[in-house]
């Protein structure tokens, strides 16, 4: 027998628990492909589902962090956005104007945040846990930045479907305001984009209230 794949089978023996915990989260995360969001993928029939916004705005990251109010750290930004809605399999998602939800939203995703990431061995668990921490206190530049995605990118795909679901929910141009009253911190341009080419169209198209 090669010595080098018997050592490599006894090291697999040893870590047998910890990838057993590793494969317990990656097969409970794959609930997130079942939790559906109140905003139309672009062909306008279809709602995109929490992994499909995960995966769009870690694109975005790749392409869009030149706007970045300032330097970011690029894969940290993307494992924020690719985390920060895991806690939705259980709090389930909670639509940005949906006031009564929002009240018990930090509550539920707390909860949900404790039971999912210690899923994993402890010291990946820690990580996730620092990472969404980061996500939801808005402090570091790629929390920041990575607020402005997670807002611009619904945005966009309301704007995109005519605003449709902005007008089933009779959305106002005050909420969407309230909502992106830090937006700038992350960046600037982006913001200014988004207002000037997704909202006030749609506040003169009447898809948004004012």
């Amino acid at each position: 027998m090669n010595p080098g794949l018997f050592v490599c089978y006894n090291g697999f023996g040893d870590s047998m628990e910890r990838i057993e915990k590793q494969m317990e989260f990656i097969l409970e995360i794959d609930k997130e492909k079942q939790i559906k969001r109140k905003t139309l993928q672009s062909n306008g029939k279809d709602f995109e589902d929490d992994a499909q916004h995960a995966w769009h705005m870690a694109i975005m990251t790749l392409l869009l962090n030149e706007y970045a109010n300032e330097e970011i750290d690029v894969l940290k930004t993307i494992s924020m956005l690719l985390i920060h809605d895991l806690v939705e399999i259980d709090a389930g998602d909670t639509y940005a104007y949906d006031s009564q939800g929002l009240k018990t939203q930090s509550t539920r995703e707390a909860k949900a945040a404790n039971r999912i990431f210690n899923l994993l061995p402890e010291d990946q668990a820690k990580k996730m846990f620092d990472l969404w921490n980061e996500f939801e206190e808005r402090k570091t530049a790629e929390a920041k930045f990575a607020r402005v995605l997670d807002n611009f990118q619904p945005v966009m795909l309301n704007a995109a479907t005519d605003g449709r679901m902005w007008v089933e929910n009779g959305v106002h141009l005050e909420q969407i305001l309230k909502r992106n009253e830090k937006t700038h911190e992350g960046s600037e341009v982006l913001w200014m984009y988004m207002y000037e080419h997704f909202i006030m169209p749609n506040v003169e198209k009447k898809r948004i209230k004012r």
